[in-house]
């Protein structure tokens, strides 16, 4: 494909795709939507064995993408992939003035640098295709902070997202970004907020995969948050808001508080309520408790 052309989608159809922490919460969900759309096949992969499932479609693969040799011998099992969903994360609730930086340092390796691995190694792959795709299971905190390393890894692993977008666009890959907010998951059953279905969200990026799209905006919280980026800081940051010359707290932005009540959207402080910080598959994490997906 020239620098020139329209992009266009990726045919799911016969396709064979691999998605990373394919076993559980939203990737699952995804591996089965690819193979409601026609998918011959998903590699779905996890950090450790797991059960053969019923459908013999579905391939099972142990893939760290924090270790190079793993990556490379998950790219050397899956040589016939046209699909790459990059959805394999973790969160170990790291504040950033007071959690190890051995934690932050891992939340990068496997949010930041895992997706470049896998990228890297899976390039060649994509690039025998004539059309594929790649999708990036980014967050909405990818825009917003609750001052955790999670939070860092996930901007990073957007701007990233959009580094590769340019860099595969010539061998005919698209780079789809997903923008997510709370997921209805087994994990978030203690959280009171609103959450999407993983099955609504995995049909949206069945849609976006065919469609050639580079950006799911996949909830409403997602779609507030970008939406106030071009605003003050205080639009999404409250609680920065500076005391006026009368000494009165200046406010949200109307816009904002509008969202918060119809409950299309928290606070910064509302949506890290419950007992712990949202991951973009649903998860959370409390205390120093380690989530992976």
């Amino acid at each position: 494909m020239s620098s020139t052309d329209t992009p266009t989608g990726t045919p799911i159809e016969g396709a064979v795709a691999l998605v990373t922490g394919g076993n559980r919460g939203f990737g699952r969900a995804l591996v089965d939507e690819l193979l409601e759309r026609g998918a011959a096949k998903v590699y779905a992969t996890s950090r450790s064995a797991q059960p053969q499932r019923a459908d013999d479609r579905i391939v099972p693969v142990i893939l760290d993408v924090a270790d190079d040799s793993s990556v490379a011998a998950a790219a050397q099992a899956a040589p016939d992939v046209s699909i790459l969903v990059n959805n394999a994360g973790i969160e170990l609730t790291t504040p950033v003035l007071d959690a190890p930086l051995s934690d932050i340092r891992d939340e990068l390796e496997t949010n930041l640098f895992g997706i470049i691995r896998v990228a890297r190694a899976f390039a060649p792959v994509l690039a025998d295709h004539p059309q594929s795709s790649m999708v990036n299971v980014l967050s909405a905190l990818s825009w917003v902070s609750f001052g955790r390393g999670y939070e860092i890894s996930k901007s990073a692993a957007w701007s990233a997202t959009n580094a590769l977008r340019l860099a595969l666009r010539d061998q005919g890959t698209t780079v789809t970004a997903l923008h997510v907010g709370y997921m209805d998951t087994d994990m978030t059953a203690r959280v009171e907020a609103p959450k999407a279905d993983p099955r609504d969200i995995a049909r949206q990026t069945a849609d976006a995969i065919i469609a050639g799209d580079y950006e799911i905006l996949a909830d409403d919280t997602t779609r507030t948050v970008k939406s106030q980026l071009s605003n003050d800081v205080t639009a999404l940051y409250a609680q920065l808001a500076a005391a006026s010359s009368h000494g009165e707290v200046v406010t949200a932005t109307r816009e904002h508080k509008r969202a918060i009540r119809v409950g299309r959207a928290q606070s910064t402080s509302d949506w890290a309520s419950g007992e712990g910080v949202g991951c973009p598959d649903g998860t959370i994490a409390t205390g120093r408790k380690e989530h992976r997906y």
